[in-house]
């Protein structure tokens, strides 16, 4: 395996941040270290290219014709190593070095069968997945995609656009019969990339929020409906925690406007498969297992607090908020635990000083063993929320190293098996020892 080619690019014509694109990858494709016949691409487009997803599909398979699968999606923004695209046009592209025979994409016309039922004899291990938000059951779908693979855990996200949604998924490996040509770009649905076991990956969530309050269990719901949590009203906890009223509902729907749930699930119920354990909590920060979500709603007859996922009793919750800082320290942790696990632990003096290059000469480093990463984050996180722009990247970049990255602003992400909210998630491809 070698390093992957990277490219990315902004202009108001797609055609001319297309080629842009191209220019970067073929220069990369040259180089040592460097592969120079990748046979699966990844390709990030913001929403003001999504009317013309298939022409800038077909122009770019055209233009690699060395590249026979593409999978991808649309984001209100896109990221690459060190910076992001956000709310303008541009796209980001990766070619991925993996031998054919241990990658698949898959789409509604292609769906991802269950370990060890391929004809091919190939077992997925994990997958890249690409969701539409407003799919049906898309929940139950995501987790059923999950036990299709033998490590049960999935990384990726939601589409986000404000017009025209798109996915890319073309297979050299074709469609179910039946289905005729597909075009490479869907609309709905689910698409991506599994990954066989030859593939090494190394993935991480990162929280963009803090609780605010003691963990507290569900313990009597109603689907969305939180009525009590350690046996108390939650409606009344949730005013006491925050000395509110609804004698002043304006002043109480406002403060709400910024407070969130964190959810976990309950302590007797066994974690899904994962290729690495739960994380832990440490104090003041949340681990890697709660998923953040937005009250929508007071009962005031019923004493509840709707929130925006159904959370059976037994569920444990925190009130929780973003919180800039807090989400800029766990990116850095996690960045710096992937780097410090692959990185050798002595290094020869040539190796440190590439790796301590300057930021205006650094290169990716096969030293590094990180081929290739994607990065999926939040739409409600990047550079607005981290204080300037490629801020977000940059932590990144500073933390990680300098290495072929892409990715795309998400409407929500996908790790484990679930979709998260205000999370960032990370996933290197890592070359051999």
């Amino acid at each position: 395996m070698k390093l992957f080619p990277y490219a990315h690019a902004t202009h108001p014509q797609w055609r001319m941040a297309a080629a842009l694109v191209l220019a970067q990858l073929r220069a990369q494709m040259a180089l040592p270290h460097h592969a120079d016949a990748p046979s699966l691409a990844l390709l990030y487009i913001t929403d003001h290219y999504a009317a013309d997803a298939q022409d800038i599909l077909g122009h770019l398979s055209a233009e690699l014709p060395e590249v026979t699968d593409w999978a991808g999606t649309v984001g209100i923004g896109v990221a690459a190593n060190n910076v992001e695209y956000f709310d303008e046009p541009a796209m980001a592209v990766m070619l991925c070095d993996l031998s054919p025979d241990q990658y698949r994409v898959f789409s509604g016309v292609a769906p991802l069968v269950a370990s060890g039922a391929d004809a091919s004899g190939f077992v997925p291990h994990t997958a890249l997945v690409h969701a539409e938000g407003r799919t049906p059951d898309l929940a139950e779908l995501i987790a059923e995609v999950a036990d299709r693979t033998a490590s049960g855990y999935v990384f990726g996200g939601l589409t986000a656009s404000r017009g025209a949604s798109a996915q890319f998924a073309l297979s050299s490996a074709g469609t179910m019969g039946g289905q005729g040509a597909a075009s490479g770009v869907f609309q709905g649905g689910l698409s991506g990339v599994a990954f066989g076991t030859d593939v090494g990956l190394v993935s991480r969530v990162t929280q963009g929020a803090q609780p605010v309050d003691q963990e507290r269990t569900i313990t009597a719901a109603d689907g969305n409906l939180v009525l009590r949590l350690d046996d108390q009203p939650a409606l009344d906890l949730l005013l006491e925690r925050f000395q509110l009223s609804l004698d002043d509902l304006s002043g109480t729907v406002a403060r709400l406007r910024t407070t969130l749930v964190g959810l976990s699930d309950p302590l007797d119920v066994p974690p899904h498969r994962s290729p690495e354990p739960v994380a832990l909590r440490v104090s003041g920060q949340f681990g890697a297992d709660v998923r953040v979500r937005h009250i929508i709603g007071l009962d005031t007859a019923r004493r509840g607090i709707a929130i925006a996922e159904n959370a059976p009793a037994g569920t444990r919750m925190a009130f929780c908020e973003r919180h800039v800082q807090a989400a800029r320290a766990d990116l850095t942790r996690v960045c710096a635990e992937v780097r410090e696990e692959l990185e050798p632990e002595e290094r020869s003096l040539s190796l440190a000083t590439a790796l301590a290059a300057s930021d205006t000469e650094a290169t990716p480093h096969p030293a590094r063993r990180i081929a290739g990463a994607v990065y999926v984050s939040c739409s409600g996180r990047g550079g607005p929320h981290f204080g300037s722009p490629s801020a977000e990247l940059q932590i990144v970049r500073r933390a990680l190293g300098d290495v072929p990255l892409v990715g795309f602003f998400a409407g929500g992400e996908i790790a484990h098996h679930r979709v998260y909210g205000y999370t960032a998630v990370l996933t290197v491809f890592t070359m051999p020892a």
